[in-house]
């Protein structure tokens, strides 16, 4: 109760507010995904159903949470933009923080069966999570072409890597041997010269990444008042989209322009 004596143990709690009129990025980061993608036998190199099942635990978040205007998915990982007026929680980070990664992970584990009908849960998955403040457009936008950027990195590797082992019959450690060095160029012409894979032919989704954006449609008419027959305004409809776009170039920020 409030007039309890034991109340002065809140005291102790300490304040956390985030600084205002700052851009918020929340990352929500698988934790130990290499052993549990291993575990519930991911496909190599980009298992489509487990990205799927991201970007479903991605859209949940955004569908509770309207301040929430943009969001990049890649792997195990997705990242969260926040208006920057935003006073949710009153922009305490370790309630922000703490809600929106326990909400993540439970839509994560809700729609499991709906992506992996045929594989049970063998354990919990978890995810951790970080917010970083960002105080212009530049960095908000210099952030998420480093996500889509990395998405690229790791991708070509991977790919690389993993038709070494598939179908170069490379072990694991000789595989990364013969990748150690190598630049992008390299590794294009090894995927194409050996395994014949021209990488920009691969879908999207695996080299961009996952985008979810909030797009309003503005009805062209409604139906009159039917008590008078008096025009009524249109009202705007907000819905999410996924797209696997580039983001770094400036075409897809001047047609969201609006959101920062």
């Amino acid at each position: 109760m409030a007039g309890s004596k034991y109340a002065y143990v809140k005291n102790f709690e300490i304040p956390d507010p985030l600084l205002p009129n700052t851009y918020m990025v929340l990352r929500v980061d698988g934790h130990g995904f290499h052993r549990f993608s291993e575990s519930h036998s991911f496909t190599k190199p980009n298992d489509q159903r487990a990205l799927e099942l991201m970007d479903a635990a991605a859209l949940a978040v955004m569908q509770e949470y309207r301040d929430i205007v943009l969001a990049f998915g890649e792997s195990d990982e997705y990242s969260f933009l926040f208006r920057r007026s935003t006073q949710l929680y009153n922009r305490r980070q370790s309630k922000i923080l703490s809600t929106i990664v326990s909400y993540f992970t439970s839509c994560y584990v809700m729609n499991w069966s709906k992506y992996f009908p045929s594989t049970p849960l063998e354990y919990p998955p978890s995810f951790d999570g970080r917010i970083v403040l960002y105080p212009t457009e530049k960095e908000v936008r210099d952030y998420f072409s480093w996500r889509q950027a990395d998405t690229h990195i790791n991708n070509l590797y991977n790919t690389l890597f993993w038709a070494l082992v598939q179908e170069g019959e490379m072990t694991t450690a000789d595989a990364h041997a013969t990748l150690k060095g190598t630049v992008s160029g390299q590794k294009n012409e090894m995927l194409h010269s050996r395994f014949g894979i021209n990488y920009n032919t691969l879908s999207a989704r695996f080299r961009k990444g996952s985008v979810i954006s909030r797009k309003t449609e503005t009805p062209e008419s409604v139906p009159p008042d039917e008590s008078d027959g008096s025009k009524r305004k249109a009202k705007p409809k907000v819905t999410l989209e996924i797209s696997h776009v580039d983001i770094i170039g400036d075409e897809f920020w001047n047609e969201i322009s609006d959101i920062l």
